[in-house]
């Protein structure tokens, strides 16, 4: 309720003391107190109410209306029981603090305010989240457009007081104060907030938990809602795995597990309005994956480069409107496999390609529009255009990187794999011509399967890694790898074991040192003559020579495969 509306009730008597220009400030609640210091017991948007014993002279008025401004209280109620007129160093401090300030009538007890409070908030609530759904429902209905999940986000705030962001199932904030970039609109969460609360909702997710899902992050609860595709009605899908890493989520900054059952109806059709939004959206995505399938099938069946450019052409103004020319590109690929085969990945690949190309310091809906997916059986292929840069014009000064990519979305999306899926992507050079573009699409490929060979649920791997060594090594088959590393390397750990010559370290450094004798004595810290006798030897129990580029070779491969 707002403060306005308790001074127009006459039941209570209060008088305005100060504080004209703040009356519509919410009141959440109410608490009476005569401590000096009440801060531990107040949470925001309260109405505090004082018998004034507190005060013991004009000097305590200060320091305790501090105390309650940085509490974020919405006004103070001094009764007039004790001392008569509320003291003017009391006004004075409330009016230099923009506090709002009552007199409570000595014929009025508290307890009467306080019930007033309490029942008009709570039943007041309820009755405005209802009218915020059906605001919105009506909006949506007489026009082609709602105004997107921030409208309905900012009548839950004006109307309820309820923090709440709308989150992308990577972490991303899509709605939401600080969601279009400002930070003006309220309190912006972290990213490591918004990375946790969507891993949290994922786990939840997994495990088939009824919603909505708790978390307690620091000091504050979230109450996780999830936001379903497919407008007003949860996922049909056979297996919530086809889902689970496409659904978006609503994170309300309270503790809904109190709320009555018509609260949560209401919050979960608020849920459903965000979700004919993000529908709207994907129906617009469209175009682009048609985009994508047709650029996709003509390199993949060999159409001439021309007929390529011209797909691009089309293209590019579509992903980069006012662009003007065609675009450098990079091609990404992304395989989402599940234990069992039951569900087809390449759905969920799209849907996160979709999502994760985007800059992670970008907010918002509509930077989705600036990539182009397709998909085929378990795999996803993604078109990225990349503006031309003057002095650039190979493109290798911009684009995606693949150790960037996945930096600040694994933790939510291992949560979602859980112990059962594996993602893995890779990343192509930029191209500036069709010619390039088949070219691009098999260095990711080839890059995929590079992350592939990986341990880990979420893999990435980038053009860089195909012009090294890396990129043969993880293609050595399991019992090669161990004959050909324990040929070399057991004889000198097991001399390490018994005499803790640390040959293997030596050998590391040495071989990382490029083989120069200073360099590497001053590294481990030895004389040359020590280094050159743990050198003899390794090369003594091994059989090789580490003046020769071959036995230098065959160990710094060694080292690497095990």
């Amino acid at each position: 309720m707002r403060l306005r509306a308790l001074l127009d009730t006459d039941a209570l008597g209060l008088k305005l003391l100060g504080g004209e220009d703040e009356l519509d400030r919410t009141v959440r609640g109410v608490m009476t107190t005569d401590l000096r210091d009440p801060s531990r017991y107040l949470s925001g948007g309260e109405l505090v109410l004082t018998g004034l014993a507190w005060r013991r002279g004009a000097a305590d008025s200060e320091p305790f209306v501090r105390i309650l401004v940085q509490a974020r209280v919405a006004a103070l109620a001094a009764g007039e029981a004790e001392l008569g007129d509320v003291p003017e160093d009391l006004v004075v401090a409330c009016a230099r603090h923009r506090l709002p300030l009552f007199a409570v009538h000595e014929s009025v007890a508290f307890a009467t305010v306080t019930e007033h409070v309490v029942r008009q908030v709570s039943g007041e609530r309820a009755g405005d989240l209802a009218a915020v759904v059906d605001r919105h429902r009506r909006m949506m209905t007489s026009g082609p457009a709602g105004g997107g999940p921030d409208v309905v986000l900012d009548l839950l705030g004006s109307d309820l007081d309820l923090r709440a962001w709308v989150l992308s199932p990577a972490g991303r904030p899509i709605a939401g104060p600080g969601a279009d970039g400002s930070r003006g609109a309220g309190p912006v969460l972290p990213a490591d907030v918004c990375a946790r609360l969507a891993a949290e909702q994922l786990a939840a997710a997994r495990t088939g938990r009824r919603g909505p899902h708790r978390v307690t992050l620091g000091q504050t609860t979230y109450s996780l809602f999830p936001v379903h595709g497919g407008g007003r009605t949860a996922p049909a899908a056979r297996d919530v795995r086809e889902t689970v890493l496409s659904d978006w989520l609503l994170a309300v900054e309270a503790d809904a597990g109190d709320w009555a059952e018509e609260r949560l109806d209401l919050l979960h059709g608020v849920t459903q309005l965000i979700a004919v939004e993000r529908d709207r959206r994907d129906a617009a995505r469209t175009v682009r994956r048609r985009l994508a399938q047709e650029v996709l099938e003509l390199v993949q069946t060999g159409a001439a480069p021309a007929e390529i450019a011209a797909r691009l052409r089309v293209a590019a103004p579509v992903l980069l409107p006012g662009l003007g020319t065609a675009p450098h590109w990079q091609v990404v690929v992304a395989r989402v496999d599940w234990d069992g085969g039951e569900v087809e990945g390449g759905p969920v690949a799209q849907a996160l390609l979709e999502e994760i190309l985007v800059d992670p310091a970008s907010t918002g809906p509509e930077h989705f529009d600036r990539i182009a997916v397709a998909h085929t059986g378990d795999e996803a292929v993604a078109l990225v255009p990349l503006p031309a840069v003057t002095g650039e014009h190979d493109g290798s000064g911009t684009g995606v990187l693949a150790d960037a990519l996945l930096e600040s979305v694994r933790g939510p999306l291992t949560a979602g794999l859980r112990d059962d899926g594996r993602l893995t992507l890779g990343v192509s050079a930029a191209v500036h011509s069709a010619e390039g573009l088949r070219g691009a699409l098999e260095e990711a490929r080839h890059a995929r399967r590079v992350a592939a060979a990986r341990t880990g649920r979420v893999c990435a791997a980038g053009h860089q890694e195909l012009a090294s060594h890396v990129l043969l090594l993880p293609f050595v088959p399991d019992d090669v790898r161990r004959a050909f590393t324990a040929r070399l390397l057991d004889p000198l750990r097991d001399y390490d074991r018994r005499h803790r010559a640390e040959l293997i370290p030596t050998l590391e450094a040495f071989l990382d040192c490029d083989g120069s004798w200073t360099r590497c004595a001053a590294r481990l810290h030895l004389h040359v003559n020590t280094l050159r006798y743990r050198v003899g030897r390794i090369e003594q129990l091994t059989g090789r020579d580490l003046s020769r580029l071959e036995d230098k070779l065959d160990f710094f491969l060694a080292l690497r495969m095990s």
